[in-house]
């Protein structure tokens, strides 16, 4: 993992630079001096902004603007990518805020470095309050990292047997056990839908239904991630345009992976589950065809409208398994619709729950952790898209309309009513950098899923 352990600390620091909290009404009470560099520098104390101010042998302090509004996980981020390596204090926050800008302020410094160097500007360390709770930031921080290096590495070396890799060392780490099934025992052990889609991928890419098991106390709680480890469309072929960030369609295993690991860094008492359904969506002589009708775990049979709506088609395989154990909370993360994106862009996650006590608690921590959600319907009058003449019903809509509600209410028919039950349709990927954010993969709500299901699973730690 490529994020530098170590970037926030306690322990005071004479040396330190200090980085001071500013808006427009604080800076005209700053000194003259620093009032005229200011201007100077066309800093205004607005959010984003920020200004080194010279010392003696250096920079000797650093002020950060907020605009007046309270700050957020990236108040910190754009100024430390901009700052030599050292040690600074953030002066005049509270614990909480430390908590909130020091994600950002660790974040900011996450590089994915596995194929290129990077000029190594070192560490930027960030003293905070004692009672800052470092070790929850630096959990949160590691979960997200781990996240953005699994989207990030490209499919030739992040298949279906690297995903089933690092769900090993999540459990070689924290404990636990995973089992793997691969290619045509997926077949034997029913799982007939994810078979299908990744049939067609080469020897040693053979598609897999990953099953990690943690903890043995509390609520039965289960992740589904959908593992598309690199969707060419299958027959219904992608343009090149559209494949050039494909490797990103394992997002959602990435997803519930971090949040697995999260939660067992976090030592949270719960069963937890976490369910991989990894394939690669290839073309070969073997592929499945438009047209087809397959079979799936659930006895529902499905003709299939589109190859590339593939998503949907071997997560109902690993949804349909994690019911049978009636789970407490069942959670499925998954890279699933360019309707999504149409509709809320690149920064919302499209989420669908369908109970209200479940959707409250993901809000309420949506709007705590600062990490945005948006909920969407489970409109049922548009579950009638989805009939088929041949089949039980097709994986993809007839017509052009709500093309993410219709994606969640298929594989709402492969969850058992009594399971409280939420699916996100995330990107994974930032289009264009910000702050904090690198161009490339992005963990969306990982924090405020894990703030969640403390709160609807009534979890003590």
């Amino acid at each position: 993992m490529a994020q530098t352990p170590s970037l926030l600390t306690s322990k005071p620091d004479a040396k330190a630079i200090p980085i001071r909290i500013v808006d427009a009404e604080m800076l005209a009470e700053k000194p003259a001096d620093i009032q005229a560099w200011a201007k100077a520098s066309r800093f205004k104390g607005e959010a984003g902004e920020f200004l080194r101010i010279q010392g003696k042998n250096g920079v000797g302090e650093v002020l950060i603007g907020t605009g007046g509004e309270p700050l957020t996980p990236w108040s910190l981020a754009d100024a430390v990518t901009n700052l030599d390596e050292g040690i600074y204090a953030l002066e005049g926050a509270s614990a909480d805020e430390c908590e909130i800008a020091g994600l950002g302020w660790c974040l900011a410094q996450y590089r994915f470095d596995r194929y290129r160097s990077y000029e190594n500007t070192g560490p930027r360390t960030l003293i905070v309050p004692e009672s800052t709770d470092i070790a929850t930031i630096e959990r949160a921080v590691a979960s997200i990292s781990l996240v953005r290096d699994l989207v990030n590495t490209p499919a030739e070396d992040m298949g279906p047997a690297d995903l089933q890799d690092t769900a090993e060392a999540l459990v070689e780490e924290f404990g636990g056990t995973c089992e793997t099934i691969v290619g045509e025992d997926l077949l034997d052990e029913n799982f007939p839908a994810i078979h299908a889609v990744g049939r067609a991928a080469t020897e040693g890419r053979e598609p897999r239904l990953i099953d990690l098991r943690w903890g043995e106390e509390g609520p039965k709680l289960t992740l589904v991630g959908k593992g598309v480890c690199f969707d060419t469309g299958g027959l219904d072929l992608k343009p090149a345009s559209g494949m050039l960030i494909m490797k990103k369609d394992m997002g959602g295993a990435a997803h519930a992976l971090g949040l697995a690991r999260l939660i067992m860094a976090s030592g949270l008492k719960v069963q937890l589950r976490v369910l991989v359904p990894a394939v690669e969506n290839a073309v070969s002589g073997n592929a499945y065809r438009p047209g087809d009708v397959i079979a799936t775990r659930k006895g529902l049979s499905v003709e299939i409208g589109n190859t590339d709506a593939e998503g949907r088609v071997v997560l109902c395989d690993a949804l349909a398994l994690a019911c049978e154990e009636k789970p407490d909370l069942l959670m499925d993360f998954a890279t699933l619709t360019g309707a999504a994106r149409v509709a809320l862009g690149p920064d919302l996650p499209a989420t669908y729950a369908n109970d209200d006590a479940l959707w409250g608690a993901l809000e309420n921590a949506a709007k705590e952790a600062q990490d945005p959600l948006w909920r969407m319907p489970l409109w049922a009058p548009y579950d009638a898209m989805l009939k088929s003449e041949i089949a039980d019903m097709n994986n993809t809509a007839d017509g052009p309309f709500g093309g993410s509600i219709t994606a969640a209410l298929y594989l709402q028919r492969f969850v058992e009513k009594s399971v409280p039950w939420v699916h996100f349709d995330v990107f994974s990927w930032m289009p264009s950098a910000k702050p904090g954010r690198p161009k490339g993969g992005e963990a969306q709500g990982l924090r405020a899923c894990y703030d969640a299901l403390k709160s609807f699973l009534k979890l003590d730690a």
